[in-house]
């Protein structure tokens, strides 16, 4: 079993932000049997957290683990699409 490491980055509490925490959330918790780590970063209260992971636009989401690193920026909203885009399986 795949252990998995997320980073996302948000943009204060907006209503974008906040759904893009619910798909996130959602996704990982669907998959029985997941091990995952999500971590949530506003970049308006961390900035060098951004800037160090070279996020420009939010929201973003990070897979760091399993290799490869994979980056989805926009709307996270299609459950089906941000699975198969990070290899969530």
């Amino acid at each position: 079993m795949n252990k998995y490491t997320f980073k996302l980055f948000l943009t204060g509490k907006s209503a974008r932000s906040e759904g893009a925490v619910k798909t996130i959330k959602q996704i990982l918790k669907d998959e029985s049997g997941l091990e995952f780590k999500l971590d949530i970063i506003d970049v308006l209260e961390s900035p060098d957290i951004a800037e160090q992971n070279k996020v420009l636009a939010t929201p973003t989401l990070i897979k760091l683990l399993p290799p490869p690193v994979k980056r989805l920026v926009g709307d996270l909203n299609d459950k089906e699409k941000v699975k198969q885009y990070l290899d969530i399986q």
